[in-house]
């Protein structure tokens, strides 16, 4: 006996014996648990569960059973594993937001976008859905082939029959040994288009088929940002999409903002997006949230974000995209199983193979219609020919002493075959009616006529694919809904603007860094020498230093005193109310500390061609650079202008490249001089001289000239001026200048702003403890170089003139 058993063991390599172990489970895992069968879509459970459910008459047209009878079935007869891995993949079957199209209707508690498990198993119920019905459609007809189960008590199918194409509809995600598979989910009705395309233009494209097939359809909606991700998924079979939930930015009752979400991206858990929300605003990575709210009912999802008056609801949006999961990737890996062997398939490819199943469908299934009728007609011949000599067939059957006898001479004196022998033996006499056997003709007839049709359809493949087309179509009519996911043309085109109304607006900022935006509506125009209206509450010693007019979809550039430049729109600059104060510039800009914003400019389209921007300085420094060199800001910001130390700039305008300039000092000289004196200069350049200041004098004002138009010039005690340019000769550049008000300094302080100015227009002055009045440019009087001017604004005593500021709208623009 120890001699029986000593023989029955072989000696292996440990190292041969694990390699061939590990590939053996390897395989199993790919084959038999992890991968779907490019055919149907399915995974061996998946399947197991449909036929299941199938066979046990757990269809859609029939009442639900409990989900505890369905595992066992699945366990007991094909699945002999765990009951969890059954229900899990049962519960995944019947969730809306994880199937695009549920192949299973599901009644109880199956969880929930929370990520709430569902109900134990014993207390759900289910049934196959109606679309499920359509995976299952003709599996009786010797469609698909069939295999022994574990222990070769029952046959179970190899793949389903799928009158549709589950594996991209419903997409499939697993991980295998070595290798994984994340298919996302499409929408029906455009997947049957681009199958249908394919059927009639066979040597179709994928950027064809991609045209049809427009990409992912999620069931939980959202967006899909940019193409590029898609087509090179479908031309690959791997590539990656960013998807983004859907936002809107609410305008609430008492004039905050609210951001609301109403779509997740796919596979999203909404409880913990909520949770991450406030755990952002706690740690205050997210600042400006007032209430974060879960207001999901059973008509939709919806998440508020309520958030505070002075905060931008836009750069909040784009924090939370940014630190949270309403806006995350999706990798694309169209891994899938064909002939048992894992394959990575691109778009044409796996409907391609979806084709030739259903063509090898449709033949099976028209081959096994074809032998049914053809064994139908061969009974109904015996029963018609039995019927044109039914006296003799009637005489041969009662003259036989028994059955047997009776089928054996019917055989052989008549040439019955044996089928159509036990047929007439079993043939009731009422069939010997005229009525029966005009039935029983028109019966045969009409079988002729099937048969006749079914050889038609297997000689020719033409009429296989219209049948695969009709059955399609049929489906769609049915079961397509339409699209849940947006997919824009790229990823630029999420762009906020879209949803702000282009309007002009007054930017105003203040001495010590703080920036807001009010409707340029909000300034009545006034007489002049009025008191003007409250424009913004700044704070002790702090007041308004820059004023601008502009539209809320221009960018802004902000051009600091340590010589850098940062760009936002006009739009993600918080809203507030005239009186406001507004929000410290820091938390738009990344400022270094003790730097400070010197200049901003509005600009439509930083890659204009032919447009530059023109420096000075308040050492008297000029500079030209090309506007398209700063269209790559940085959110850092980058270098505009080199700065020698102690200088700052004190403007910066849009020039063409050939127009005119004018300086003025703080003593009130202005010198005139033409662009082309500047040479083009790189973005750290420091320029070149532009003015010749004296002891304590230096610019405070650049503008471009323009034709027919006037300089008004203002002083810190409100006296100001109107001068035509046409009074300002025109110098070479480093030149003194001319005088541009008279006993500036002795009478009415220094000179403070400069505008260059056109009637028609408004301009509106802005005091240092933030006083704004608006004034029509007609008001103030045209007056020479050499006048003293007259009073625009009257101020208090401690208050003193600080910017100006031409009202231009686009209309003037356009002009």
């Amino acid at each position: 006996m120890a001699g029986d058993f000593a023989q029955r063991i072989l000696t292996k390599e440990i190292k041969h014996e694990m390699e061939t172990s590990y590939l053996t489970y390897s395989m199993s895992v790919i084959v038999g648990r992890a991968l779907p069968d490019v055919r149907d879509g399915l995974k061996p459970v998946q399947r197991r569960i449909l036929y299941s459910m199938y066979e046990s008459g757990n269809t859609a047209d029939k009442p639900y059973r409990k989900s505890a009878k369905t595992v066992g079935d699945v366990l007991g007869k094909y699945h002999p594993h765990g009951d969890s891995a059954v229900y899990d993949t049962m519960v995944r079957l019947a969730q809306d937001f994880v199937v695009r199209y549920p192949l299973i209707d599901g009644q109880g508690n199956y969880g929930s976008i929370d990520g709430d498990p569902p109900a134990a198993m014993r207390y759900t119920e289910a049934r196959l859905s109606r679309l499920a019905g359509e995976m299952l459609a003709d599996i009786e007809k010797d469609t698909v082939d069939f295999e022994d189960n574990f222990d070769n008590s029952e046959k179970e199918p190899t793949v389903l029959p799928s009158r549709f194409p589950n594996l991209l509809v419903n997409g499939s995600t697993g991980i295998a040994v070595g290798m994984a598979t994340n298919i996302p989910p499409h929408n029906l009705g455009e997947v049957i288009d681009g199958l249908c395309l394919m059927i009639d233009k066979p040597d179709v494209t994928v950027e064809e088929l991609n045209a049809v097939i427009k990409g992912p359809d999620f069931p939980t909606g959202g967006l899909i940002l940019g193409r590029d991700g898609i087509r090179k998924a479908y031309q690959t079979g791997k590539g990656s999409i960013t998807m983004r939930a859907k936002t809107q930015i609410e305008t609430m009752n008492n004039g905050k903002n609210r951001i609301v979400v109403t779509e997740l991206p796919y596979g999203v858990n909404k409880a913990r997006l909520i949770e991450r929300i406030a755990e952002l605003h706690r740690d205050k990575k997210i600042d400006g949230i007032t209430d974060l709210r879960d207001e999901s009912d059973r008509t939709g999802l919806r998440i508020a974000i309520e958030l505070r008056r002075d905060a931008n609801a836009h750069v909040v949006l784009n924090q939370l995209l940014k630190y949270t999961a309403l806006q995350q990737n999706f990798g694309i890996n169209m891994l899938a199983l064909v002939e048992n062997r894992p394959r990575l398939l691109n778009l044409k490819q796996m409907l391609h193979y979806y084709l030739q199943h259903q063509l090898d469908v449709i033949v099976r299934r028209t081959k096994f219609d074809l032998e049914k009728a053809l064994a139908r007609a061969h009974i109904l011949e015996g029963l018609l020919k039995a019927l044109d000599i039914i006296d003799e067939v009637i005489n041969t059957i009662r003259s036989s002493p028994t059955t047997d006898e009776a089928r054996t001479r019917l055989m052989n004196e008549f040439g019955f075959t044996e089928v159509q022998a036990q047929h007439i033996l079993d043939m009731q006499l009422r069939r010997l009616t005229a009525l029966e056997r005009e039935k029983l003709q028109d019966e045969y007839d009409e079988l002729q006529d099937r048969i006749a049709y079914f050889r038609a359809v297997l000689d020719s493949q033409k009429m296989q694919y219209d049948i695969i087309k009709q059955e399609l179509g049929e489906i769609k009519k049915k079961y397509a809904d339409p699209r849940r996911t947006r997919i824009t043309a790229d990823a630029g085109e999420i762009d906020v603007e879209d949803l702000i109304a282009e309007e002009d607006v007054v930017i105003t900022i203040s001495h010590t860094g703080y920036i807001k935006r009010v409707p340029l509506s909000t300034f009545r125009a006034q007489r002049r020498g009025g008191r003007g209206i409250q424009g913004a509450g700044t704070k002790e010693e702090d007041f308004i230093e820059h004023l601008f007019i502009t539209t809320t979809h221009h960018f802004m550039m902000f051009f600091t005193d340590q010589g850098r430049v940062f760009r936002i729109k006009c739009h993600e600059i918080p809203e507030a109310s005239r009186q406001a104060r507004g929000t410290a510039i820091v938390n738009l800009l990344p400022l270094n500390p003790g730097e400070k914003v010197n200049t901003v400019i509005p600009v439509r389209e930083v890659e204009d061609e032919g447009t530059f921007i023109f420096f000075a300085t308040r050492q008297g420094y000029v500079k030209k650079t090309a506007l398209s060199e700063y269209s790559n800001v940085r959110s850092t910001g980058i270098i505009a202008i080199r700065l020698e130390e102690g200088d700052k700039l004190v403007g910066a305008r849009l020039t063409r490249g050939n127009e005119e300039i004018i300086l003025v000092s703080s003593a009130g000289n202005a010198l005139r001089f033409h662009e082309d004196d500047v040479r083009p200069m790189g973005r750290d350049a420091r320029g070149v001289k532009g003015i010749d200041l004296g002891r304590d004098e230096y610019v405070v004002g650049m503008d471009n000239v323009q034709p027919n138009a006037d300089l008004l010039v203002v002083t810190e005690t409100g006296i100001g001026k109107r001068t035509p340019l046409s009074e300002y000769p025109t110098y070479r550049r480093g030149a003194k200048g001319v005088i541009t008000i008279r006993h500036v300094e002795e009478r009415h302080g220094r000179l403070v702003a400069i505008k260059v100015v056109t009637e028609g227009n408004d301009v509106i002055l802005v005091s240092e403890q933030g006083v704004l009045i608006r004034i029509p440019v007609q008001e103030v009087r045209q007056s020479g170089r050499a006048t003293q001017g007259v009073q625009l604004m009257n101020l208090d005593a401690d208050d003193k003139l600080s910017a100006i500021a031409q009202v231009v709208t686009r209309e003037d623009e356009e002009d």
